[in-house]
């Protein structure tokens, strides 16, 4: 067994219980704040909820952070430092915006500067695995900007049903630990191991019916933090698959967000533009229940996941049995539908 599993456990569940702790406590000063999400025509919840339970998930990422920082040498670096910055920066615009609901073009703005400080402080993709090297190798500070920017964004777009973008940030962590597990990469093990003890800690008073939800101030830290640990363990250690191996592990909000974009431009509409054309949506609208629909979504996350292992490991043979798998879940869901209908 690896020497580090205490190491590992400690990591998960201190972030767990912070954050279970400080969830009720997140509640009170949403309230006390103002940082209330009224019903909307495209959203879900017929009465007013909290929606600043995202610092709930930062207290325990905080927590655990703080109190392991001696420990992990990694953690007392320029790198590490930097991304602090800019998590703290990132958790305080969406408090702002939870409370006074801020200009979209603001916050892409406030996006980009933390994606630089990150850049900056020295995290960022390794292009090394790439062909044609003299063309490719300044290319890791741009796709490391469009990997931080586009995740934080995904995550907040998934974030339309009472437990979801939770249920899908936990899963996302927990297969990027599984990975960096694999690889050796016992910092980066940690870093994920925190992001899925703090988003199962917020989870029991997320999920539907929900008592309070996470706001941009979980949903943006999420996406952030995912970015940023993904880039730590995936893609400095699994080569010319880093990629397909990154993408895989947080395919739901990068698949429902890449649509959404082309579905807006193909439609003339601008891509930040909301609307209910996610696939959350869509299984609403087709006839799931909130809870059937997140379940399915929480399943669909997990086989994305389960194939990345695989193909960290170099399993194809299990690729192609869990795709089986997931034709089967697709058609047997289908079915069901139909059975309601």
């Amino acid at each position: 067994m690896d020497k580090n599993y205490l190491l590992y456990l400690a990591a998960f569940f201190v972030a767990f219980g912070v954050s279970l702790y400080m969830t009720p406590v997140c509640k009170r000063i949403s309230i006390k704040l103002g940082a209330i999400a009224y019903p909307k025509s495209r959203g879900m919840h017929s009465e007013p909820i909290p929606q600043m339970g995202g610092l709930a998930i930062f207290c325990g990422f905080m927590a655990a952070t703080v109190i392991l920082m001696p420990i992990i040498p990694e953690y007392r670096t320029t790198q590490f430092a930097g991304f602090l910055a800019g998590a703290i920066i990132i958790v305080v615009l969406g408090m702002l915006d939870d409370i006074y609901i801020l200009n979209a073009k603001f916050k892409l703005l406030v996006q980009i500067v933390v994606a630089l400080i990150a850049i900056y402080s020295g995290i960022v993709v390794n292009t090394s695995f790439l062909p044609f090297q003299d063309i490719t190798k300044n290319l890791s500070g741009p796709l490391t900007f469009i990997w931080i920017i586009g995740l934080i964004n995904a995550v907040n777009l998934i974030d339309g049903l009472d437990g979801l973008a939770a249920g899908v940030s936990t899963i996302c962590a927990l297969c990027l630990t599984a990975l960096c597990f694999i690889s050796g990469q016992v910092s980066a093990v940690v870093f994920s191991a925190i992001i899925a003890g703090s988003c199962l800690g917020f989870l029991p008073r997320n999920f539907n019916p929900a008592e309070i939800i996470m706001g941009d101030t979980g949903s943006t830290f999420l996406g952030y933090v995912l970015a940023v640990s993904s880039i730590m363990g995936v893609y400095k250690n699994y080569a010319i698959l880093s990629l397909a191996i990154a993408v895989l592990a947080l395919a739901l909000p990068i698949f429902d967000t890449s649509f959404a974009m082309i579905r807006r431009i193909l439609n003339g509409k601008p891509i930040m533009q909301a609307d209910r054309g996610h696939l959350h949506h869509r299984l609403i609208d087709a006839g799931f229940s909130h809870k059937q629909t997140v379940i399915i979504l929480y399943a669909i996350s997990a086989i994305a996941g389960v194939i990345a292992i695989l193909l960290a490991v170099h399993d194809y043979r299990a690729i192609l049995i869990v795709i089986g798998a997931l034709v089967i879940f697709a058609f047997m869901t289908f079915v069901y539908r139909k059975r309601l209908d």
